[in-house]
């Protein structure tokens, strides 16, 4: 049986707080090529997920601790949907294509992600172009308050 225990989420909190990017994963999957990609994501807030779409697989995301606000755009980066996990949600899934982004709301905020691999970096393609160029401190403050029908 693998697992993540409660102790090992903090753990992972420390490593993404000394970590330059604010995070650190726990992979259940041992192998990168693994067809299915099970992973326990610590980010802190400040870091920054770009929107960014996966064409080939949906995404299962569920917090394990802390808050997480997940934005889905349409391609003209016009918010379609948006969730709180830890507050409102437990879990979200995105679809296959979907342009999405999400903000670390709490400090040794931990979330759970599921979606077919092999893992493969994000292509440049799939980060949305209405985003480049925007410090990690504007995209944020903006995810924080962006409601359905706002574009960025």
């Amino acid at each position: 049986m693998k697992k993540i225990a409660t102790a090992d989420l903090a753990t992972l909190g420390q490593q993404a707080r000394q970590s330059p990017r604010l995070r650190a994963n726990s992979n259940l999957h041992t192998d990168l090529g693994d067809p299915i990609q099970r992973l326990a994501i610590a980010m802190e807030p400040g870091t920054l997920i770009l929107p960014h779409r996966h064409p080939h697989t949906f995404e299962v995301l569920s917090a394990l601790r802390g808050r997480f606000t997940v934005l889905l755009f349409d391609d003209g980066g016009k918010v379609a949907a948006r969730a709180e996990l830890g507050t409102d949600a437990s879990v979200v899934e995105i679809p296959a294509g979907g342009w999405h982004a999400v903000l670390s709301r709490d400090t040794g905020a931990v979330i759970f992600e599921v979606k077919h691999g092999p893992y493969a970096p994000i292509a440049e393609a799939d980060v949305a172009g209405w985003s480049k160029g925007r410090s990690a401190t504007e995209l944020n403050a903006w995810y924080a308050v962006a409601r359905v029908g706002d574009r960025m």
